[in-house]
């Protein structure tokens, strides 16, 4: 089973893992790809995606095609299993993280407009 293939990762997992197999921390890729870290780390987390010409530029950097990136079919990083174990641990604490953010600003939202 391909953990990078939706529902299992997010778009924001596979920038993750195709930055990290490339050997790039988010300060080098941004600076590569003419960004501010806090844009690319935005993406990261899903709480935004970029157009789709940096997601060209993403593959062309990171090595892996764009349709892997947009879908997690296709040419991706290298991985060994016991890698692709870790990563899927990490796409799913990231699942739950966000979805306890959202969590937490709905119930932000509601005792603040109470």
């Amino acid at each position: 089973m391909d953990i990078y293939a939706e529902p299992m990762a997010t778009l924001g997992d596979r920038l993750t893992a195709a930055r990290e197999a490339a050997g790039l921390d988010i300060a080098a890729m941004a600076e590569t790809l003419g960004l501010r870290p806090e844009t690319l780390e935005g993406w990261e987390v899903d709480q935004a995606e970029p157009t789709a010409s940096l997601m060209g530029r993403i593959a062309t950097v990171t090595g892996v095609s764009a349709v892997w990136l947009l879908t997690g079919q296709g040419r991706g990083p290298k991985d060994d299993s016991a890698t692709a174990a870790l990563r899927a641990e990490l796409a799913e604490l990231r699942r739950l993280l966000a979805e306890a953010a959202a969590r937490v600003e709905r119930l932000e939202e509601v005792l603040n407009h109470g």
